[in-house]
C-alpha cells in the first residue's frame, strides 16, 4: 500500500515521502474479513515494507486454523514464529482483533471493554524546516481549527529554540504545543532548549535523546522543567515497566505497531495507569484503517489523555470505507460499527495484492 504524501515529512531520523505500508487480510471459514495495518519507519521500528512483506509470508501459514478469539495462541505463535519485528507482528493482531470483535458483535473498543464517550480531538504536526516555514505552517493548522500543535525539533540548539519561539508567536497563547526530538539531542543539549523554551508554555516533550538511554531519559525527566515522554524508548511492556522503575519519564506515546499490537498496547496502558501516568497516542504514517484502530484502542483505556492521530491529513489518498471521520474542529468519532469497522477500497491506485 503506496500513498504519496502530500509534502516530505521530515523528522531527526529521516524524510518521509511516501507511506510505504502493509496491509493484511483475513478471512475466517464464515466469511468474516479481518484488516489490520503497519506504517514502518525504517529508522525507527528497524523494519521496511519490503521486511515486513517478507515475515508476513512466513507467518502466515503458521496462523492457519487458529480461532482469533484464542489470543493467548496466536500471540504465542506470533512470538515464537519471529523475533522482534513488532510492526508485522502488529497489523496480524490488529487483524486478529477485527475479527475476534466482528465475532463477538461488537465495535472493537466494547470488545476492548471501552465506551465511547470519551471526547477526542487531534492534534497536528509540523515536521522540520526552516523555523520561519514552520511558523507559517503551524499558523495554518491554526486557521484550520487544529486544537494543539506538534512541533518536531531535534537538529541545532538555537535553531531548534527558535523553532519554538516563531511557531508561538504565530499560534498565540492559548494553543497548547508539544515538541518532539526524535532522539535528536544529547543530554545537555536537550536540557539547554528544554530551559530555554520555557517563555514558550510547551506542555511536554517526547524522546529528546537515543531510544535505549534511560539513564538520560531518568536525568532529563528529574531536571527538565519541561515534562518528559518517552516515545522510542517504549515498545514492548517490558520497555514500559523499565521506564517506570527507573522513573525515566512522565508519560507515555502508545503506537500500536511499536508495541507489537493491541494487547501489548494494552499493557503498557495499563501499567502506565497503575503508575500515575498520563499517556498519549501516536502515529506513523498510517492510514485511516490504522487510525481507527488506534482511536479504538485510546476508548478503552483511561490513561489515555492525549491524541496525535494526525496521519490522514498527511496522506495524498483516501483509500478506506467506513471508520474514523474528522469534524470540522478536529474531533475524532469512532462509529458503532462491529470490529474496527472499516475496509480498504481495494480498486485504490495505492494497493498491490502479494
Amino acid at each position: 500500500m503506496d500513498i504519496p504524501l502530500k509534502y516530505p515529512f521530515v523528522i531527526s531520523l529521516e524524510t518521509i515521502t511516501v507511506a510505504k505500508n502493509v496491509l493484511i487480510v483475513m478471512e475466517t471459514h464464515s466469511g468474516f474479513l479481518g484488516y489490520g495495518e503497519i506504517s514502518p519507519y525504517e529508522k525507527i521500528h528497524n523494519e521496511t515494507q519490503a521486511s515486513c512483506l517478507f515475515y508476513a509470508q512466513q507467518i502466515a501459514p503458521v496462523l492457519l486454523g487458529i480461532n482469533p478469539w484464542d489470543i493467548l495462541t496466536w500471540q504465542k505463535a506470533l512470538s515464537k514464529m519471529v523475533v522482534g519485528q513488532n510492526g508485522i507482528k502488529s497489523a496480524f493482531d490488529m487483524a486478529f482483533y477485527d475479527l475476534s470483535a466482528q465475532i463477538a458483535g461488537l465495535p472493537l473498543y466494547a470488545y476492548l471493554g471501552g465506551n465511547n464517550t470519551k471526547k477526542m480531538f487531534t492534534d497536528m504536526t509540523v515536521g522540520i524546516d526552516s523555523p520561519e516555514n514552520m511558523a507559517l505552517e503551524a499558523r495554518k493548522y491554526v486557521d484550520e481549527a487544529f486544537p494543539a500543535i506538534k512541533i518536531k525539533l531535534g537538529t541545532q540548539f538555537k535553531d531548534d529554540v527558535k523553532r519554538v519561539k516563531l511557531v508561538r508567536e504565530a499560534v498565540g497563547e492559548a494553543i497548547p504545543l508539544r515538541i518532539d526530538a526524535n532522539q535528536g539531542w544529547d543530554s545537555s543539549t536537550a536540557l539547554k532548549v528544554l530551559s530555554d523554551i520555557i517563555p514558550y508554555n510547551v506542555e511536554y516533550c517526547e524522546q529528546p535523546v537515543q531510544a535505549r538511554d534511560f539513564e538520560t531519559m531518568a536525568f532529563l525527566h528529574k531536571h527538565s522543567p519541561i515534562p518528559i515522554m518517552a516515545d522510542e524508548s517504549l515498545f514492548d511492556p517490558s520497555d514500559a515497566l523499565t521506564l517506570i522503575r527507573e522513573n525515566a519519564c512522565s508519560g507515555f506515546n502508545i503506537k500500536i505497531s511499536k508495541a507489537g499490537g493491541i494487547r501489548s498496547a494494552q499493557l503498557s496502558a495499563l501499567f502506565a495507569q497503575t503508575a500515575g501516568m498520563k499517556c498519549q497516542v501516536g502515529c506513523f504514517s498510517e492510514s485511516r484503517l490504522g487510525i481507527t484502530a488506534l482511536a479504538h484502542f485510546a476508548l478503552a483505556h483511561e490513561a489515555v489523555v492525549n491524541f496525535d492521530m494526525d496521519s490522514p491529513f498527511m496522506l495524498s489518498e483516501d483509500p478506506i470505507n467506513g471508520g474514523i471521520y474528522y469534524t470540522a474542529e478536529k474531533e475524532v468519532i469512532v462509529g458503532e460499527e462491529i470490529g474496527i469497522g472499516c475496509t480498504p477500497d481495494i480498486t485504490a491506485a495505492c494497493f498491490q495484492e502479494i
